[in-house]
């Protein structure tokens, strides 16, 4: 089944507001105020950049990393595949099936106890979790969640706060609970209240102001921002700007690392019968469009379900600005996390 797969795969493969706490930490829980500011394309004079198509792919899900060689792995039709960054692809842990349910997000692991370039995929069906794939396709899992609702959101801590582990959300209703698990599969929660939250999360860099080594996480409902500490408090960043709604709002999240060679990567699944039904590729802005756009290192982008608008969150001591810094085809459907390449 997997040749299949993977040879419909290779043969498919061809800030407006901002909502910073400029004047301290702001939790949602205590009804405390957030301070804004407001920074816009139009002040700046600045054109956003365009989402063009990357690699074309048969259900493109998630993307992570990149791996230590430079490649993206992608989680489409069921199956993992490695994009490389001239946009090719290939077959990746062969024996992998998704481990069930509509959106098993996946992250790899940094280099230490989880095994470097490990993929770590959702599990939506009992016994709900984590599952460590490896790179000969074996699947074990890492842990089973037992708090109720859907899990709908994976990270690592590569900054070190969470105790570089890695973060698991569960969401149930308006309240959402964050895991951390370790390499051995010992879980800690570290909150049970956190606000309503899913898709593509992404801990801080240290260089993220205040928010820095925080869990950022998104709201398409209500198309905020909120950043989750180590200890379990929830503070409003922001208003993303963008529109917002059940399979519109904002929900891809990842930060540009260093380097000044990033290409921006966003999967666009094809979701017949939705306001934006999707193209079935992998979506791309290369790093000279970025860097046009006014997107530098340390920036966190976040892109919306519809249509795959994109604002650049930049956090620092006096507070943070958000603004339009890309736009995407309409029909764009956008899924799971932002990732990025080397660069071609």
């Amino acid at each position: 089944m997997w040749a299949k797969a993977a040879l419909a795969i290779l043969l498919a493969v061809a800030l407006a507001a901002c909502g910073g706490s400029s004047g301290g930490r702001t939790s949602p829980s205590t009804g405390e105020a957030a301070s804004a500011s407001t920074s816009t394309l139009a002040a700046k004079r600045i054109q956003p950049a365009r989402w063009t198509t990357f690699v074309h792919v048969s259900r493109p899900l998630d993307v992570a990393g990149p791996r230590r060689d430079g490649s993206i792995v992608l989680a489409a039709a069921g199956h993992l595949a490695l994009l490389a960054p001239n946009g090719s692809a290939r077959p990746f842990a062969s024996a992998y099936r998704s481990p069930g349910g509509e959106e098993p997000y996946i992250d790899v692991a940094p280099p230490g106890c989880f095994g470097a370039d490990v993929v770590y995929a959702l599990r939506l069906r009992p016994p709900q979790g984590v599952v460590r794939v490896s790179a000969d396709g074996r699947v074990r899992q890492l842990a089973i969640l037992s708090a109720p609702g859907l899990i709908d959101g994976i990270a690592f801590d590569r900054t070190g706060a969470f105790g570089r582990r890695l973060l698991v959300t569960i969401n149930a209703g308006r309240r959402t609970t964050v895991e951390a698990i370790d390499c051995r599969g010992h879980i800690q929660t570290i909150t049970q209240h956190a606000p309503r939250v899913e898709g593509g999360l992404a801990v801080a860099p240290a260089s993220f102001g205040r928010f820095g080594g925080d869990l950022i996480a998104p709201d398409e409902i209500s198309g905020v921002i909120y950043a989750i500490t180590p200890g379990g408090k929830s503070i409003l960043i922001g208003a993303s700007g963008l529109p917002h709604g059940q399979d519109i709002g904002v929900e891809s999240a990842g930060f540009v690392p260093a380097g000044g060679r990033a290409e921006a990567l966003l999967a666009d699944r094809r979701t017949p019968g939705n306001r934006h039904p999707g193209d079935d590729v992998v979506l791309g802005i290369g790093r000279a469009a970025l860097a046009a756009a006014g997107v530098r290192a340390g920036d966190l982008l976040v892109a919306g379900e519809g249509g795959t608008l994109t604002d650049a969150v930049r956090c620092g001591r006096a507070g943070c600005q958000i603004r339009r810094v890309a736009v995407g085809p309409r029909i764009a459907h956008g899924e799971g996390h932002i990732a990025f390449s080397v660069g071609r």
